[in-house]
């Protein structure tokens, strides 16, 4: 390749050749060598909440009379172009970096500094014009910038998480009023058990997926509190008091968050104790999906040597050589994403718990973690509620089938002929392999127009006795075989 494509920067460890073109710096090229590992770049919404956080500074250096106008105006524009998401091509660092987050910090330094730069008139790479760390950095550090972007992006990825929620919980909830009046077997341990309707387990499921929409929801307001102005440590040195407090109002206005100065910047700097707390929500968030998609599965299952009392929408042919077969492959997404989400969990909580003393050199770990679980997450529900809870269609026929053939009907007589008759004929159509209905009806303690009465899906599936309580000395066992 010829010189005229590459531009020399220089730093303390010498000079590098940097591609012409590039936006980016020697730190950033010199970043891209060292920690070329997983192949997995910073997440976008972490790059753009720290081009935000440089607007807010830039504002504010401007206001303060730190920056002069012309250059901070250049800044401020590179850096809410990049807020909007150009240049995206432009932030090469590896996700998983030493540092503490400073070459992500650089890379957009650096990247906002030369488009200032061209902005300006000038030729990328002439630092004279727009420098990444005197202009673009000015009152800042990156152990200030990075936690307070992480919880920006974190705060807008847990909105869509949240949202989505929403989306499953509502489709759940149709289904809900739509199966209301699908009576079926309830199973224990995977055992035969009472009478439940199937809009009753969809209404159960829509239940937990509400908590978690609230738990996400209520999390939000630890993530608002930043240490932007605490720069290195906490303490705020080389950053103007004014600039402290200003920074974080111009910042509230640009992201339209309820950010808020942490009380105690040095804590905030060190400790990161609250990305575990969501990470540990979002876990709880990926065990209901995984329990909701286990149950769709067993549901759906067969559809003819299996449960097959509910039917998922067909999406896919499921079988390279079996003709006709059709898998439940949106439950099993969600299974997988929500397993990903899980044991991102566990390496946020050893990124979070090997901080040391000022500083916790770990967060691009937690990064490259906690955003990819929020997003993945989040775009795994809407598919589930849109591509599969909304298709589903029920099976009456096969779950009146399975509840009759079933001992657990039983259970809701029981108080009517008390527990040994009750024992006695689900031992009988147990013993006989005939319908419990048909044992009931032989043994003459109800005739058929009673026993519809007491077996009717409002009878059976809420608080109470199924119909009235007769004297157990009414009931008679007669001709149960």
């Amino acid at each position: 390749m010829s010189k005229l494509q590459y531009r020399i920067e220089q730093d303390l460890i010498g000079p590098k050749e940097i591609p012409a073109a590039a936006y980016y710096g020697i730190h950033t090229a010199r970043a891209a060598e060292n920690f070329n590992v997983s192949g997995q770049r910073v997440h976008p919404e972490l790059i753009k909440a720290m081009a935000v956080v440089k607007q807010a500074a830039a504002e504010t250096n401007i206001a303060l009379g730190l920056l002069e106008p012309n250059l901070g105006s250049a800044v401020f524009q590179a850096a809410a172009e990049v807020a909007e998401g150009k240049l995206a091509d432009q932030f090469i660092v590896d996700a998983l970096q030493g540092g503490a987050g400073t070459s992500t910090n650089m890379n957009v330094n650096e990247v906002i500094a030369n488009r200032a730069i061209e902005i300006l008139g000038g030729r990328k790479g002439d630092y004279s014009l727009v420098h990444p760390v005197n202009h673009v950095n000015m009152s800042q550090s990156t152990n200030d910038v990075y936690p307070t972007a992480l919880r920006i992006a974190a705060i807008r990825l847990l909105a869509r998480l949240s949202q989505a929620c929403a989306n499953l919980q509502g489709a759940l909830q149709a289904k809900e009023a739509e199966f209301a009046g699908v009576l079926k077997v309830g199973r224990t341990q995977l055992q035969d058990a009472v009478p439940i309707t199937l809009g009753q387990e969809f209404a159960a499921w829509a239940e937990a997926i509400a908590r978690d929409r609230w738990r996400l929801y209520k999390v939000e307001e630890r993530l608002r509190q930043v240490n932007l102005g605490g720069t290195a440590v906490g303490t705020g040195l080389n950053a103007e008091r004014k600039y402290i407090y200003s920074v974080i109002e111009r910042l509230r206005a640009l992201t339209g968050l309820g950010l808020a100065r942490n009380e105690n910047m040095i804590d905030g700097t060190q400790n990161a104790d609250v990305f575990v707390e969501v990470a540990g929500l979002v876990k709880a968030n990926a065990a209901s999906l995984v329990k909701i998609a286990g149950d769709l599965r067993l549901l759906a299952s067969g559809p003819r040597a299996g449960l097959g009392e509910i039917r998922l929408p067909d999406l896919q042919a499921g079988s390279s050589i079996m003709p006709g077969k059709v898998n439940p492959v949106l439950p099993e997404m969600i299974t997988q994403v929500a397993y990903q989400a899980m044991a991102q969990d566990l390496a946020i909580t050893l990124a979070v718990q090997a901080g040391q003393l000022e500083l916790n050199a770990f967060l691009p770990l937690v990064a490259a973690n906690l955003l990819p679980a929020l997003e993945t997450l989040s775009k795994a529900i809407n598919l589930l509620a849109e591509r599969c809870i909304k298709g589903i269609q029920a099976v009456p026929e096969k779950c009146l089938a399975h509840l009759h053939n079933s001992v657990g009907v039983i259970t809701a007589l029981m108080p009517l002929v008390g527990y040994d008759t009750a024992s006695e004929l689900a031992k009988a159509a147990l013993r006989s392999g005939r319908p419990v209905r048909d044992v009931i009806l032989q043994a003459g303690l109800f005739t058929e127009a009673e026993l519809d009465q007491l077996l009717r899906p409002e009878e059976v599936t809420r608080p109470g006795m199924a119909g009235k309580r007769k004297a157990k000395s009414q009931y008679n066992l007669k001709g149960v075989t």
